[in-house]
């Protein structure tokens, strides 16, 4: 046992940096787009409040699995998206790893602007009548009043949001990413008889990710909490 271990701990701390740059990069390109989302959804403009209340319920209600394998099979074996230099000897590598990154930004950007949206339902509608009243403009009063306060009030569900995208991650598997699912998966098929020592190994690894974000984003949201 003390033999595979030891093969064995380079391929997991391999594998469990493909999960955080995974969450990493995810995360990055998720709060963005779910930001533009939410500017949308609260928008003044029927149109884009009609697309990001179809996009985001479209998508929330879309089971994970099938955007990721829509990602590799519609956007790039059929419609020849490329991410990655195809010359390139790590070409196949690259590219499933930025389709997965794009399907867990369609995805989590969706959750993100929910969350966001949850925290403008907190602000006094009192405040952007007084700061229409001043003169401001819709991005004036998004930017500099309401966006601030509902990043504060949705610190938590936010950070919910992030530990379910680094969960998430063992869904890029499915296309051949090489995350720590995988490597868990392929360790179990060649070392059965040690089922529960693997996945517990696994699991410990992913609680050792989530649980200081948890930590931390609660006591973040506790100190940038509103007082009242």
């Amino acid at each position: 046992m003390e033999a595979l271990w030891a093969d064995l701990w380079p391929a997991i701390l391999s594998a469990f940096w493909v999960t955080i740059q995974l969450t990493f990069w995810s995360a990055l390109g998720s709060l963005v787009l779910g930001i533009v989302l939410t500017a949308m959804r609260v928008s003044p403009v029927r149109v884009l409040r009609s697309l990001a209340t179809f996009y985001i319920t479209t998508i929330r209600n879309t089971p994970l699995t099938l955007i990721i394998l829509f990602c590799s099979f519609g956007l790039y074996q059929n419609l020849g998206l490329q991410l990655a230099e195809r010359s390139s000897p790590t070409f196949l590598t690259d590219q499933n790893f930025r389709l997965a990154i794009l399907g867990f930004i369609l995805y989590t950007s969706a959750f993100v602007a929910e969350s966001l949206r949850s925290g403008i339902n907190t602000v006094h509608f009192g405040q952007a009548e007084a700061a229409r009243s001043l003169g401001l403009g819709f991005g004036q009063l998004f930017r500099l009043i309401i966006f601030p306060q509902a990043v504060r009030a949705s610190i938590v569900p936010l950070g919910n949001t992030l530990i379910a995208l680094t969960k998430n991650t063992t869904i890029a598997s499915v296309i051949g990413v090489a995350e720590a699912s995988l490597l868990m998966k392929e360790t179990i098929e060649i070392h059965a008889n040690q089922l529960f020592i693997i996945f517990g190994a696994f699991a410990l690894g992913f609680i050792i990710l989530t649980l200081p974000m948890g930590l931390s984003l609660g006591s973040l949201s506790n100190r940038l909490a509103v007082k009242k």
